[in-house]
């Protein structure tokens, strides 16, 4: 069986085996709906904050979600604060890279 040097198990069995030990085991996956709470796309605000205005409602947001997953908040609420959180994180990102990025026209200067 095991110790010939060519196996002689029925590897289909013992997958079959396998499963079926492992069943109790494993736990099925729980997805939510998504909805469609949100936009296509985010675009561009006409005001812009601040990176660090940007970094405070970030980690509002988040203790916010943290409340929301805590009092066991229905899954729209959920989708609301996710779509706020991702929207700041996208503001951040380009508030950032304006901060950090060369001045197009000190560049042409150069």
């Amino acid at each position: 069986m095991l110790s010939d040097r060519v196996s002689t198990v029925n590897v289909e069995g013992f997958s079959q085996l396998s499963n079926a030990l492992n069943f109790p085991f494993s736990r099925s996956i729980h997805t939510v709906r998504m909805t469609s709470l949100r936009p296509l796309r985010f675009r561009r605000r006409r005001v812009v904050q601040t990176v660090e205005a940007l970094t405070e409602l970030l980690g509002s947001l988040t203790l916010e979600r943290q409340a929301l997953r805590a009092s066991a908040a229905d899954s729209v609420a959920l989708e609301r604060n996710r779509v706020a959180i991702a929207r700041a994180q996208w503001d951040l990102s380009h508030a950032l890279i304006e901060r950090h990025l060369p001045n197009p026209a000190a560049q042409n200067a150069a």
